[in-house]
């Protein structure tokens, strides 16, 4: 059995310069709903799949949080079947924390959060209205806006002429877009902390414009009652030779200014060499840039959204922190901002890599049993047969968009609650997006049945790529989906008033943080 910790234990833990992982293991919705400042959520239905990422050190010390309802304990079992050595419990969950006096947090990636707001508080970052630069855009004035969101995010939804640059790619490509320096740049993103982290990112650099940043970016501009872009294809170019030279002079400035060390490939051995402390590798380009060639072991956190979501990234406190980008531009205006947010240990490799493509994400826990998988053309044999009852645990987002027909959809930490409600006939079959998560619970669905259980290898990706058609929609909802938090925009309704509450929330944490007292954030040079 797991060692417990009471709050107060854990919380001389945060602020002790030590390493540790605090990880809250209940699902996402319930997470967003209430959760410690610095517990990264890892849901345990999808532990495996992300544990090695997020805590590659095994002798970390890792604590577990839940509502004191039993998943913490389930989890340290598998942490030490995984080889995690020092894994304790927070006695009593997360409610224990709140009781003795300290403070919890709701929404996600609120470290990352409540740092744009820390920085527009105390650098002034300028911000523009909705309804100001909607009169620009349409007096056809000098001015550009550029998106700092991934390209998936801009295609969704834009401002009118936005250009897609990502957060740590602006200060590389600004000079090609806004040579003139009368041109006003207005940076956007969603809401606001890449907006604000985007603009000042280009007047730390020295940009010779006007910067502002899109008070509340798309989600303003909507609740302003003017109509966004969708499927816009607008990206910046690569940067010309005269905007990489001012690009690398003005992000050394930068780097001088915070503190922003250069590291070589000797070093970065080392530091993984040392048993003692986690060293995340962590290239900062475009994804693109990435699949075509990059060091071995490091992983694709572009630098916008390592800011961003550093806690999506960085499972452990007190962790170093190498960044690799072979122009450095990225990498110092990335580190520049880690170091204000208080990570003491972040460093610059200037490297290439021959390592292609996207690498298989590291999957603990027993291999799948292939005894127990069937294929498209077997399960749909059964199916016809009426022979089979099928539960999906991929995320309620995919099942949605495309499951089985007259398949179950269910979370598989729940699962025991889930057959009460299905109560499956003849054999029953897990899938799940790729099969992976359906494979690691079938051992544990067949302790809670009396059926036959199998998993479709593959899962309904497999399905589809025999040939087999989805449906779509909410049918067959054994669970809430509670593994989810639905960002404003994706929302059945409701929109605007989500959108509002959301804007609230995030100009509303730092006086949160400052009860909290644990954050660190550093006031800019």
């Amino acid at each position: 059995m797991a060692r417990q910790v009471a709050p107060a234990e854990l919380r001389a833990m945060i602020g002790d310069g030590g390493e540790v992982a605090i990880l809250d293991l209940r699902e996402e919705l319930a997470f967003s709903e209430s959760h410690l400042l610095h517990a990264r959520a890892l849901p345990l239905s999808r532990l495996e799949l992300r544990l090695a990422a997020l805590v590659p050190r095994r002798t970390t010390r890792v604590v577990l949080c839940d509502d004191d309802d039993g998943l913490a304990a389930r989890g340290a079992e598998k942490l030490a079947a995984f080889g995690y050595g020092d894994v304790a419990v927070l006695a009593g969950g997360i409610a224990a924390w709140t009781a003795a006096g300290f403070e919890l947090f709701s929404g996600v990636n609120v470290p990352s959060k409540a740092f744009g707001e820390y920085v527009e508080h105390r650098c002034g970052t300028p911000h523009i209205a909705a309804e100001a630069l909607h009169r620009l855009i349409e007096e056809h004035g000098d001015v550009v806006v550029l998106d700092s969101r991934p390209y998936d995010e801009y295609q969704r939804v834009s401002i009118p002429t936005g250009v897609d640059v990502p957060g740590a790619e602006l200060v590389l490509r600004v000079r090609d877009l806004a040579p003139d320096p009368n041109t006003l740049i207005v940076v956007n993103c969603a809401g606001r902390t890449r907006s604000i982290i985007g603009a000042q990112s280009l007047i730390n650099a020295g940009v010779p414009n006007r910067v502002v940043a899109l008070k509340n970016g798309t989600m303003g501009w909507s609740l302003a009652g003017f109509t966004p872009d969708h499927g816009q294809d607008r990206r910046a170019p690569l940067p010309s030779a005269p905007a990489l030279a001012w690009a690398r002079a003005a992000a050394v400035k930068v780097a001088e200014r915070f503190g922003a060390t250069r590291i070589d490939a000797a070093t970065l051995a080392r530091f993984q060499d040392d048993a003692a402390r986690t060293t995340y590798l962590f290239d900062v380009r475009d994804p693109g840039e990435y699949a075509a060639g990059h060091l071995p072991g490091a992983v694709s956190a572009p630098g916008g959204q390592l800011v961003q979501a550093t806690d999506h990234y960085v499972g452990t406190l007190g962790a170093r922190l190498v960044l690799v980008d072979p122009l450095e531009v990225r990498a110092f205006m990335t580190a520049s901002w880690l170091k204000q947010m208080g990570w003491k240990d972040v460093y610059v490799l200037a490297a290439e890599g021959r390592e292609t493509g996207w690498p298989k994400p590291v999957v603990l826990g027993a291999p799948a049993r292939p005894e127990l998988a069937v294929d498209p053309a077997q399960l749909a044999d059964l199916l016809a047969r009426d022979a089979a009852t099928v539960i999906d645990l991929a995320s309620s987002r995919s099942f949605r968009e495309g499951h089985i027909e007259g398949a179950w959809f269910a979370i598989r930490a729940r699962l025991a609650r889930a057959l009460e409600r299905v109560k499956p006939h003849g054999t029953l079959v897990l899938t799940s997006e790729d099969g992976v998560i359906a494979a690691l619970a079938a051992p544990e669905a067949a302790a809670l049945v009396r059926v036959p259980v199998r998993f479709l290898a593959g899962g309904t990706a497999a399905w589809t790529a025999s040939g087999r058609t989805l449906a779509r929609g909410e049918a067959n909802m054994a669970d809430e989906p509670i593994d989810l938090w639905l960002k404003p925009y994706e929302r059945a309704r409701g929109v605007k008033a989500a959108m509002e509450e959301y804007l609230n929330w995030e100009v509303d944490l730092l006086p949160r943080i400052d009860r909290d007292g644990t954050c660190r954030f550093l006031a800019p040079a």
